[in-house]
């Protein structure tokens, strides 16, 4: 006790010898204080205080008193159950099938990993509504359906289940191909069959694996906001439930008692995931395979298997090319007449909502970068009073539902001592919060593999915590840092739940402009918008990939 004691002195006293690392620490936690901590406060507050200013709890026996709110509440519950369920499912075939099967096509999952990012988040509801909506072209032109009516659950969970479920994918194929192939093929050399090595052997090193992308789906899922104003029809979620109370209904209060709600949820899945499951271990515990694996190439797993990922993979494909597609149509479902006029349209309307979240996004990006592997290396490399608080705030943003993040910006920045509302700061700072996680979390990995022997050289010549980061730290993590740049670009184009309260008449977003053409049903319109930003998205980290290469950089956003 009094060694850990004595360690945390010396810890405070190198921390207080060093006014750059202590400056840093001291202005880290203060932005993660008044960025995520305030907004989250003031949405908490806000629900269980009267208007005079004393404390109540009417606020939550309102919402909840209400037979819709339970059935929201149920709806979200139920939602999120079954889409993590099925997500995880497709996602473990498709890790199965790239680390263990000898198939083609695998360079298809990559582009599945990548397709949901560099899109709108709500892009495959848009395309699902134009294959199976009224005037669909496989219900109203191919099967002469009057009236299809794939709004609700069943329209929402299969759009959430083929957005959601390369999450699934990318976190158990990582995991797949750590697993040492040489105990199950011990395992086969005494006679056991592959059914009953994978029962035996493979599922039980993945069963943290398996929870783990079954929460993070749970959290995407209950989280979703564009999905569910898209083409959750009847069929509510809390999500969208809390935007339609506090704006629809102009019901702040209400609609803070349900973001809390919803914050609850999404916070204790996140501590799950986080610090339960996301501890235990994964896979074996001799390293890196010993050698590459032998893949299995029996036809009666590898058709199968093949058959079933490729026509996913062609389904995704088609949803998405639909979007460029719808774009260029007289009118989708009547008329398939070529034209441009959606374009010409977009052109009238005005081009500011593209310059507006293009020049934000790309302010927001090296901000982001630069914030997150600060985060990375006080978490990894650093000790001092108050760092696991810090991990935990830092990444708290990625559970956060965006609606609660959102709604906790206007209400924490509408007053002194800060007023950014209508500002375009407000803007940068939700995209800077919101897309940061990820930044810090490939900054966490890749720091976690330098030894800290290199660094405390450089400290031990004279050097200080800032010339330690920028010229050591930084140079051997410039990989993860510009991944989180491109993430963060991409994330920050795309977010519509966080930014669609913060939008004004001075500065409007793309996403927030998709869904606003689709509420009034210019499909070509918003599939024209969207065909942009994708276009917009992939010109940009296209061109930071090209320069990054001429250095000697990669990047990868999937990695991200």
């Amino acid at each position: 006790m009094k060694n850990g004691f004595k360690t945390e002195i010396d810890d405070a006293k190198k921390i207080f010898r060093d006014p750059i690392l202590l400056t840093t620490i001291i202005l880290v936690i203060l932005s993660l204080l008044i960025f995520i901590v305030w907004p989250l406060y003031d949405v908490f507050k806000e629900s269980f205080l009267t208007q005079n200013g004393s404390i109540t709890l009417k606020y939550y026996k309102q919402v909840l008193s209400q037979t819709e709110t339970k059935k929201v509440l149920a709806n979200t519950l139920i939602l999120g159950i079954f889409v993590s369920l099925v997500s995880t499912a497709i996602g473990f075939l498709f890790a199965y099938a790239d680390a263990y099967i000898k198939i083609k096509f695998k360079k298809m999952f990559s582009i599945l990993t990548i397709l949901p990012i560099v899109s709108p988040p709500f892009a495959l509801a848009m395309s699902f509504i134009m294959l199976f909506g009224q005037r669909g072209f496989i219900t109203y032109n191919i099967l002469h359906m009057k009236n299809a009516n794939i709004y609700g659950f069943t329209g929402l969970a299969t759009v959430q289940i083929l957005t959601f479920f390369p999450v699934a994918y990318l976190v158990l194929a990582g995991l797949l191909k750590q697993i040492d192939p040489s105990y199950e093929e011990a395992a086969r050399n005494m006679g056991a069959s592959r059914g009953y090595i994978f029962k035996t052997i493979t599922l039980p090193l993945l069963k943290p694996g398996i929870a783990n992308a079954f929460l993070l789906v749970f959290i995407q899922s209950v989280a979703d906001f564009g999905n569910a104003m898209v083409i959750g029809g009847n069929f509510t979620t809390l999500a969208a439930k809390t935007y339609l109370q506090a704006m629809g209904n102009y019901d702040l209060k209400g609609g803070t008692a349900l973001a809390t709600i919803l914050l609850s949820i999404s916070i204790l899945m996140f501590v799950v995931q986080k610090y339960w499951v996301g501890n235990k271990s994964y896979v074996t515990v001799t390293g890196k395979p010993s050698r590459q694996r032998d893949y299995i190439t029996e036809k009666s797993i590898t058709v199968p298997v093949q058959g079933l990922c490729f026509a996913i993979c062609i389904f995704i494909m088609v949803l998405y090319v639909l979007i460029p597609y719808g774009s260029f149509v007289n009118l989708w479902g009547i008329d398939y007449t070529p034209t441009l006029k959606h374009y010409k349209y977009i052109t009238s309307l005005g081009v500011k909502p593209i310059i507006d979240t293009t020049i934000l996004s790309l302010i927001a990006m090296p901000i982001t970068g630069i914030l997150g592997m600060i985060i990375a290396f006080l978490i990894v490399k650093k000790k001092f009073l108050g760092r696991r608080a810090v991990e935990f705030v830092s990444m708290l943003s990625m559970a956060v539902p965006g609606t609660a993040i959102g709604m906790g910006y206007i209400l924490a920045y509408n007053k002194e001592p800060l007023i950014l509302t209508g500002t375009s700061i407000i803007i940068i700072l939700a995209f800077i919060f919101r897309s940061m996680p990820v930044g810090i979390r490939s900054g966490v990995a890749s720091l976690q593999q330098i030894d800290s022997a290199i660094e405390e050289a450089a400290q031990d010549l004279g050097a200080n915590s800032f010339k330690v980061f920028t010229s050591v730290t930084i140079p051997l993590i410039k990989s993860a840092f510009f991944s989180g740049l491109v993430y963060s670009f991409v994330r920050s184009m795309t977010a519509v739940s966080a930014v669609i309260f913060l939008v004004s008449a001075n500065y409007n977003l793309l996403t927030v402009t998709i869904m606003s053409q689709v509420d009034v049903g210019r499909i070509g319109v918003a599939a024209g918008y969207s065909t942009i930003l994708i276009i917009i998205v992939l010109i940009v980290v296209g061109i930071m990939k090209f320069l990054l290469s001429k250095i000697g950089i990669t990047t990868s956003t999937r990695e991200a």
